[in-house]
């Protein structure tokens, strides 16, 4: 069940907020209309399927939020539910073994591309084969800025070009104009969700669990929370002490599954 929202921050100053409602949930049983073939979660390490998520809520947290207004601030989703969020950074290891698990697997995950990073080697095709792998509508494909700076470095003007800039490409390549942005190094200030909110983006994402090679760490206590949303990366053997970024996904699912959680859509709530 969703809480109405989620746990949210501003800037430094910080705000209030009033007690969240709780919305009705949606008339469809589960969020995902097709669940992956018996075999499938055995082929990349699992021992047992992914559980299907619970319905997700009728009225998602940004239903409200208009054109032009400051986009609200994301770090978990306020649920009961046992869910959490897998989210994919950057851009820059474009496994394919991935894309044949997130297929396989039927996926659900979020993707924040940097445009001078994900448009490297195969460059943006590679994230259409994952847009296409997870369940109905797809996975979302979100804005990550041009160029990766630390944006609380650069002028209003500057910020608008870094993160406008992406709106633009991503809507031109997907034909979907994001509604959701995560700061580079999870760093923005005012002039961001300014910047943000002209450019079209409803919530500021940012996280609550990393993925680590093996495991995950965590912002807070020793294991997820329902909501929780975890920050990853597209990365290879390289960055991984020669683990494969399929590798790391099972570990990341093993993890989650061994908490008693599933995932879900995090475009469904947020």
């Amino acid at each position: 069940m969703l809480l109405a929202g989620a746990l949210l921050t501003g800037c430094s100053n910080g705000s209030s907020h009033p007690k969240p409602a709780t919305p009705s949930r949606s008339a469809s049983s589960t969020a995902s209309a097709a669940a992956p073939d018996a075999g499938a979660y055995r082929r990349w390490g699992l021992d047992r399927p992914l559980a299907p998520p619970p319905a997700p809520p009728a009225t998602r947290l940004t239903a409200t939020v208009r054109p032009g207004e400051t986009p609200q601030i994301v770090r978990r989703v306020r649920t009961t539910d046992k869910v959490v969020f897998l989210t994919f950074d950057d851009g820059a290891e474009k496994d394919p073994a991935f894309a044949r698990m997130a297929k396989d697997l039927k996926l659900p995950f979020t993707m924040f591309l940097t445009d001078n990073i994900a448009r490297s080697g195969s460059g943006y095709g590679y994230f259409e084969q994952l847009r296409a792998a997870g369940p109905a509508p797809g996975n979302a494909v979100e804005n990550h800025t041009l160029t990766h700076p630390n944006l609380r470095t650069l002028s209003a003007e500057a910020q608008r070009k870094e993160i406008c800039g992406q709106q633009d490409i991503l809507e031109k390549r997907f034909g979907t104009r994001p509604v959701l942005f995560r700061p580079p190094y999870g760093n923005y200030n005012d002039r961001t969700l300014a910047a943000a909110g002209d450019c079209g983006v409803r919530a500021v994402v940012l996280w609550e669990a990393t993925m680590q090679i093996n495991d995950m760490r965590y912002a807070e206590g020793g294991g997820l929370r329902p909501g929780d949303i975890v920050l990853a990366h597209f990365r290879g053997p390289s960055e991984l002490k020669g683990t494969t970024m399929a590798q790391m996904v099972t570990n990341m699912l093993r993890s989650i599954q061994r908490q008693g959680y599933t995932v879900a859509r995090l475009e469904d709530y947020v």
